[in-house]
């Protein structure tokens, strides 16, 4: 998919972030966006700021791990726009909690959005996909999916079962010689909500609540990528139709010492896990 010219584009999570920047990107870019969030607020935002550029603009309150309600967006999408090229799956949440003390409530909670919402999405749309033509499946995991960091667990397991799953979907579609492909995207430190906004419970020994705070404000702090520069590596990478997008130097950085010394790069965690702590 070279151009985004007179297509169609759904995208979860929409409200704010990296959804907003992907849906305006793309708006200015001659594509339509269908947008879904579960902020009804944040969501009506990014129609109002999309709806100057002319393409055409839904938007529908989702919570992406009802599976039905996810089914329904899509055959509404279609009904609206009259088919469906690329759907952004993007829509996440953050947990930060020992997995030892993590209250199940809260695992089927961030499983249900992070992994389930991705599936949904993309079962959902893909019949549809096809019907057009041609297409593709964009689904965000993270670099907490490239390597596992204490007290994200859950985060971790949610964002590695997101990378298994769509760079097992693409080899599938590439065998079928399938119209479709798909890419898998794994954001670093990108300027967003989501550590603002995650769940925060006990931590691993040793951490407290006002370390785990110190821990999200460095996190914040070291967060070089915006999300319209994260949105802006995405579109290239869809256009290349690349396997792995990977946003930010601290991505490819993580990236490559997982590859070249996958031990140490657990060493190098544990060391600065002890040191946020301290």
């Amino acid at each position: 998919m070279k151009s985004f010219v007179g297509k169609v584009a759904a995208i979860t999570g929409a409200g704010s972030g990296i959804g907003r920047a992907l849906a305006l990107a793309l708006v200015r870019s001659g594509c339509e966006v269908a947008l879904s969030d579960i902020d009804a607020g944040a969501l009506g935002e990014t129609a109002e700021l999309c709806a100057p550029f002319g393409p055409r603009v839904t938007s529908t309150l989702l919570d992406v791990a009802d599976r039905a309600a996810v089914y329904r967006w899509a055959d509404q999408v279609v009904g609206a726009h009259g088919r469906v090229h690329l759907i952004f799956n993007n829509a996440g949440v953050s947990l930060v909690s020992a997995l030892e003390s993590a209250a199940y409530e809260d695992l089927e909670w961030i499983v249900g959005i992070n992994f389930w919402g991705v599936v949904y999405g993309t079962k959902a749309f893909l019949p549809h996909l096809r019907a057009a033509g041609e297409g593709h499946v964009i689904n965000i995991s993270s670099v907490f999916g490239i390597t596992a960091v204490p007290n994200h667990g859950a985060y971790n397991a949610t964002k590695f079962a997101v990378r298994g799953f769509t760079e097992a979907l693409r080899i599938e579609l590439a065998a079928t010689r399938s119209p479709v492909s798909a890419t898998c995207v794994f954001p670093g430190g990108v300027r967003t909500n989501i550590a603002r906004r995650a769940r925060v419970r006990a931590g691993v020994e040793g951490t407290t609540a006002a370390s785990e705070e110190a821990s999200r404000e460095l996190f914040e702090r070291n967060c070089r990528t915006t999300a319209e520069g994260a949105a802006a590596a995405i579109l290239r990478g869809v256009r290349r139709d690349r396997r792995r997008v990977l946003i930010g130097v601290d991505a490819r950085a993580i990236d490559l010492l997982v590859r070249l010394a996958p031990a140490a790069s657990q060493h190098v965690v544990l060391a600065a896990a002890r040191r946020t702590a301290r």
